[in-house]
């Protein structure tokens, strides 16, 4: 079975075999709680609809890593950028010595490193700057990017001081950043807590079903058994969804 629902910038960055270990992580996943909650792995074709829901919040996640990651090095470009145009280049010479720089720090397959790669060849194609960066603006979706490309082509056009507006952009990007990694440092803890808690009732089942087996025998296969641990499941999942919910704050 492969995965393949790629509709945006972000998802298309995601390669197959990322999906597939997802996948299998998240069969994984539910052929355990059908073992422990009904005593058979029969249970996991059952549940293997929660897979569309599980292969979504992975890749939601994966998303906003990979978008945290790619504002701090948009950061790092436009301080480079800067310090290219402060020496006299041009906006385009600019953009290929920035280029030098992150070929230096980032690997050919960074997004910021691909990025400006294509721009570049854009460029040598005669497509105008202010072009090139809206189509990356456009591209990305991100907001720091768009607010700092539109900005940045209306002050070219007009003649405006384009190096204040990119020392103000990497201020405020930087600003950004830091208030993201103050709280991921924050909920870090909390959310190493809820990973803990998470594991430590599947824990205890395992270790009744290993160490006393006749205690949860009664459990499986009748009605009222299955009614019983479909309940202690519901309320296990409601509990892990609040206390993930507790944990992801939106900067």
């Amino acid at each position: 079975m492969k995965y393949k629902r790629k509709k945006n910038y972000w998802q298309q960055d995601i390669r197959n075999i990322e999906y597939l270990l997802a996948l299998a992580k998240g069969i994984l996943l539910i052929g355990i709680i059908s073992y422990l909650f009904y005593g058979t792995w029969i249970c996991t074709i059952l549940f293997s609809p929660y897979l569309i829901w599980y292969i979504k919040s992975w890749e939601k996640q994966l998303v906003k890593k990979k978008q945290s990651k790619f504002r701090l090095q948009f950061k790092e470009a436009i301080q480079s950028l800067s310090a290219a145009l402060n020496v006299g280049y041009s906006v385009e010479n600019a953009m290929r010595e920035t280029i030098k720089d992150l070929k230096g720090i980032y690997k050919k397959d960074d997004m910021i490193l691909r990025e400006f790669s294509y721009m570049i060849r854009q460029l040598q194609m005669n497509v105008s700057v202010e072009t090139v960066l809206q189509n990356f603006a456009g591209r990305t979706g991100d907001e720091d990017v768009q607010t700092f490309v539109t900005v940045f082509n209306m002050a070219k056009r007009s003649g405006g001081d384009t190096m204040e507006i990119i020392r103000n952009a990497v201020r405020q990007m930087g600003e950004k950043i830091d208030v993201e990694r103050e709280i991921t440092t924050l909920v870090s803890g909390k959310k190493l807590e809820l990973k803990i808690m998470t594991l430590i009732p599947l824990g205890m089942v395992l270790y009744m079903k290993i160490s006393f087996p006749e205690f949860l025998d009664v459990l499986y296969g009748n009605l009222a058994g299955v009614i019983i641990m479909s309940i202690c499941l519901l309320v296990y999942l409601v509990a892990y969804e609040m206390g993930r919910r507790i944990v992801e704050i939106e900067v």
